[in-house]
């Protein structure tokens, strides 16, 4: 199975995205510091749909439009009493095919799996409110991912998967440099 592969090749640049992220969570005392976290996910994940929806019709996912997307995180950047303002600069791999678009959206579905740790995460330090996006799909989580399982192991056949491994290394990668870029500046997002 293609997943089990992804996962395995992508253990290096998971990690580390997650280290990261991780950090930034337990700094969060406020509000707004989970919206300015939220903010990075926002930049992120919206300029990678855009990539991705090309590529993803409803032939090859066909629930794409109703998974979770960047929307949910504006809808809780907004709940927070923040607005999408002031986001950092953001690079994206090269998504040019269906194989890559998979590969990073491998990276996007993945991100629901750690949602509830994460508003577990929040709620020590106070923070209850915008987690729509960390709640993904709910009871459907693991339906879902399944889901998203069968349609890697349909479209992603050996001859390809080195192309959507790299995709997601890339995804997993640059995203991490966005919160590399956010600690190294210092950047103040409001």
């Amino acid at each position: 199975m293609i997943q089990d592969e992804l996962r395995k090749q992508t253990t290096s640049a998971h990690q580390q995205l997650e280290k990261l992220v991780v950090a930034r969570l337990k700094a969060i005392r406020s509000n707004q510091d989970y919206a300015n976290l939220l903010k990075i996910f926002y930049a992120y994940f919206n300029r990678l749909e855009e990539a991705i929806k090309p590529y993803i019709s409803a032939e090859v996912l066909p629930d794409y439009a109703d998974r979770r997307n960047a929307v949910s995180l504006a809808n809780d950047i907004v709940s927070l009493g923040s607005a999408i303002t002031k986001l950092p600069k953001v690079t994206i791999p090269v998504i040019d095919s269906t194989i890559k678009a998979l590969g990073a959206l491998y990276v996007m579905e993945g991100s629901v799996m750690g949602g509830t740790i994460i508003i577990q995460m929040l709620a020590k330090h106070g923070v209850t409110e915008g987690v729509s996006f960390f709640s993904g799909y709910g009871s459907e989580t693991g339906a879902k991912w399944a889901s998203f399982a069968s349609v890697l192991d349909r479209y992603i056949h050996e001859d390809f998967g080195q192309e959507a491994i790299e995709s997601a290394n890339q995804t997993f990668s640059n995203f991490a440099n966005v919160f590399l870029q956010y600690e190294n500046r210092n950047l103040q997002l409001g």
